[in-house]
Parts: structure tokens; C-alpha cells; sequence
């Protein structure tokens, strides 16, 4: 993969992680791209194939794992999600920084590839904002944000692993985070 070094941004659901995407995006359009990753949910309201995923059936993902068309992937709530090379590659053919967004698991993935990105952490300042956070997103049902607060618990636990990332910033002021991650990118 030849290009820029990429940028891993990973954390837990709620941590703040798109928020700070989206303002580096609108800020640095043609710096940065976004890699689209692939998953087997369905589309949620407004979310748009080809821009927020590529939404695929198992079969058809699996076809790609299988001839190691995939940098990583997981399963979460019964979906497949993972990283293509060819959308990571999309982003580098237009000269930007591609920008992952990747759960602790893919991280762990890309470690054991020659992707070589910058890994970023944005984590929430506490288990009990966070779980605010995801409430006041009303986009979840009990069983679902009781999922993803187990789910941040251990993503917190195993980001603590020395060496796993370039940077942790703790997203208790938005602006405060989006220049630290600015800080570090514009290097």
C-alpha cells in the first residue's frame, strides 16, 4: 500500500470518534478521505451506500475475506464489519490521508499487517458520560447500549495495552480533542 501514512482513529460507540471525523473532513477536505468500510447490517435511516458503508450480504463479504481482499474485519451484534484494500486504496489514488474509523479488534488486526498507520484513541472521560452520551442519542434500545457499554468497558481495558497507540485523547471537551488530533495530523 503505497501512499501517506494512514490514520487509525478507534474507540468506543459514543466516544466522540465521528464527530471529530467529520470536522476533520469538512476542515481538510483534500487532505484527508475517508475509507468506507463494509458491513452486513442494513442501512439505518440517511445512511448511504457507498458513503457511510458498503453494505453487502455475508456471502458476497465473505467471498472477499476468503481471497484476502480485507486489511481486517470483525462480528459485532451478529454483523460482519471490516476494511477493504480496495477502499482504502480508493482514498490514497486521490493523494488524501485515509482515515479508518476501527474497533479495538481491528486495530489488533492491523497490527499484524504492513498498513504502518498512526493509531489514535478517543476515549470518553468516564463510563457513566459515555452512557449519557449514547441515551441522548436515542438510537438505541435497552439491550443494544447495555451491548455497547460492555463492549466500551473492554475496548478501554485492552486500549491500555502499552504501545498499542500513538495517542489516547480524552474527549471531554470536543474542541480540546479535534486540536489535539489536530496537533498530531497536521505533523
Amino acid at each position: 500500500m503505497q501512499g501517506p501514512r494512514p490514520v487509525v482513529l478507534s474507540g468506543p460507540s459514543g466516544a466522540g470518534k465521528s464527530t471529530l471525523l467529520k470536522k476533520l473532513l469538512k476542515d481538510y477536505e483534500n487532505i484527508f478521505g475517508f475509507s468506507v468500510s463494509h458491513t452486513t447490517r442494513q442501512p439505518r435511516p440517511g445512511e448511504v451506500n457507498g458513503k457511510d458503508y458498503h453494505f453487502v450480504t455475508r456471502e458476497e463479504m465473505q467471498k472477499e475475506i476468503d481471497a484476502g481482499e480485507f486489511i481486517e474485519h470483525a462480528e459485532f451484534s451478529g454483523n460482519m464489519y471490516g476494511t477493504s484494500k480496495g477502499a482504502v486504496q480508493a482514498v490514497q489514488a486521490q493523494n488524501q490521508i485515509c482515515v479508518l474509523d476501527i474497533d479495538i479488534q481491528g486495530v489488533k488486526n492491523i497490527k499484524r499487517t504492513d498498513l504502518n498507520p498512526i493509531y489514535i484513541s478517543v476515549q470518553p472521560p468516564s463510563i457513566d458520560i459515555l452512557e449519557k452520551r449514547l441515551r441522548d442519542r436515542k438510537t438505541e434500545t435497552e439491550e443494544s447500549l447495555l451491548k455497547r457499554l460492555t463492549a466500551a468497558r473492554v475496548d478501554l481495558e485492552l486500549s491500555k495495552e502499552p504501545g498499542l497507540f500513538d495517542l489516547v485523547i480524552i474527549n471531554d471537551d470536543l474542541e480540546k480533542a479535534y486540536s489535539e488530533l489536530k496537533e498530531l495530523l497536521l505533523e
